[in-house]
């Protein structure tokens, strides 16, 4: 049966507060009722003190502090040193025999110190402080791999895999490694050579199919002219359709005398909205469209490019178009618009086919993986060289906050100034000691004002 920790109780403010000497009393925190502890939260900034070591218990982030997060910081650092009365001591350094080598993650962080040690010219140095760790970002950044699992094309040196990450950037976006730089992680490249293969794929079913790549490497242009027109001419046929059904709607099909009044007094162009708006040609009953004279001049240049792209190649020279021959064009680009509707929707079509078959086709996958694993490899280690720092912030600044926590012994005892005591106001002869740090001075100033 686990005996039960004997506490000791001062009184100040009027009730009584628990006394924090020694190691065992931090670590038995977690038993004693919340009832007791005079605050259960404090706010991360405008306290008297290092604000890197609140963010560091404030494990949600959430710009607060509160009794949960402060009693794992305590089991965590009271877990990892050999005695927990050095919790009490303040010193802003730890001898690396001190620290707890019985399990995993105080073996681990013992290797890391050694090896920031190392890399400050200290190699035989037995202990660890706040000032080896003054730099352990640089430190961190200084390493070929960082365990963050981003790779940035900067830190390659072969240009080809280079000019690789560099393309997956543009096309799927980065990730930001540990030193800011922008870089690929696995998501990224996963994502990117899955997208590769499958336009790769995409492309080489047309490329396979006569009946898709109709006119080879010129179908794209031929099919951007086609559908530049296609709905103005399918308009044109309709509309001589209708007036072979009933030749009175031939004259208010190829629209009215007063439609074109509205504009005889406008300075006309041939991009004008208003002619675009008019048919193709004056509508006739089976009346075949012309496509070099008689026509439409808002689409004049674009029926010339449906001619010579469209027209001639496929159904020979012709000055005209008739609608059984545009329905047989209409159908020699229905396996081209179907193949297009199958098309991925992705970044990596811009690189253009040949350069997403060059990179699929060489070895710059299997080393980018490579360079992603080897990353990841370390990430214990770095993660460790965190914890150094994390395990010797706690061991300086956790007394200390709970003597301004749990209870204000600094605040009530007059021995040290509370951390959320921001200086002395001297006024009118007197002195104010109780005197706390205003973020917002608009708000604190309407409050004072109520």
């Amino acid at each position: 049966m686990t005996t039960p920790h004997t506490w000791n109780f001062f009184r100040a403010g009027g009730f009584d507060q628990v006394q924090l000497d020694t190691g065992a009393d931090l670590l038995a925190l977690k038993e004693l009722d919340q009832k007791l502890w005079v605050a259960l939260g404090c706010p991360t900034r405008g306290l008297e003190f290092d604000a890197a070591t609140l963010d560091l218990i404030d494990s949600d982030a959430d710009g607060h502090v509160r009794a949960n997060e402060v009693l794992a910081a305590i089991a965590w650092a009271g877990g990892l040193l050999k005695n927990a009365d050095l919790l009490v001591g303040g010193a802003d350094s730890l001898a690396l025999a001190d620290i707890d080598d019985s399990g995993e993650e105080g073996k681990q962080i013992i290797a890391s110190a050694r090896h920031i040690l190392k890399h400050l010219g200290k190699p035989d140095a037995a202990v660890v402080s706040m000032e080896d760790m003054a730099d352990v970002g640089k430190f961190v950044a200084d390493l070929e791999f960082n365990g963050d699992g981003v790779i940035c094309p900067k830190q390659i040196a072969d240009a080809g895999l280079r000019a690789t990450l560099e393309d997956i950037a543009r096309c799927g976006g980065t990730a930001a490694d540990l030193s800011g730089e922008a870089g690929i992680d696995r998501e990224i490249a996963d994502k990117f050579f899955a997208d590769a293969a499958a336009y790769s794929c995409w492309q080489a079913k047309g490329e396979g199919d006569a009946a898709i790549l109709l006119l080879g490497e010129k179908t794209g242009a031929a099919a951007d002219a086609f559908h530049a027109v296609k709905d103005k001419i399918s308009d044109y046929f309709t509309r001589c359709q209708l007036a072979a059904y009933d030749a009175r709607a031939a004259v208010p099909l190829s629209r009215s005398a007063g439609d074109y009044r509205q504009f005889a007094a406008l300075d006309l162009s041939a991009q004008s909205r208003e002619i675009a708006n008019f048919p193709l040609a004056t509508v006739e009953a089976g009346k075949a469209l012309p496509l070099r004279s008689g026509i439409n001049p808002a689409w004049q240049d674009k029926l010339e490019a449906l001619r010579e792209q469209v027209v001639v190649p496929l159904l020979g020279e012709k000055e005209s178009l008739s609608a059984p021959e545009w329905s047989e064009l209409c159908a020699k680009f229905a396996p081209f618009e179907a193949w297009q509707t199958e098309k991925p929707s992705t970044g990596v079509e811009q690189l253009g086919i040949a350069r997403i078959r060059e990179i699929l086709g060489g070895d710059d996958k299997a080393a980018i993986d490579d360079l992603i694993a080897r990353d990841k490899a370390v990430e214990t280690e770095v993660k460790a060289a965190r914890s150094v720092e994390k395990l010797l912030r706690y061991n300086r600044d956790l007394f200390e906050l709970a003597n301004n926590f749990v209870s204000f012994r600094n605040f009530y005892t007059g021995r040290d100034k509370a951390i959320f005591q921001v200086g002395t106001l001297y006024l009118d002869g007197r002195s104010c000691e109780l005197c706390v740090k205003v973020e917002d001075v608009d708000k604190h100033a309407a409050f004072a004002r109520s």
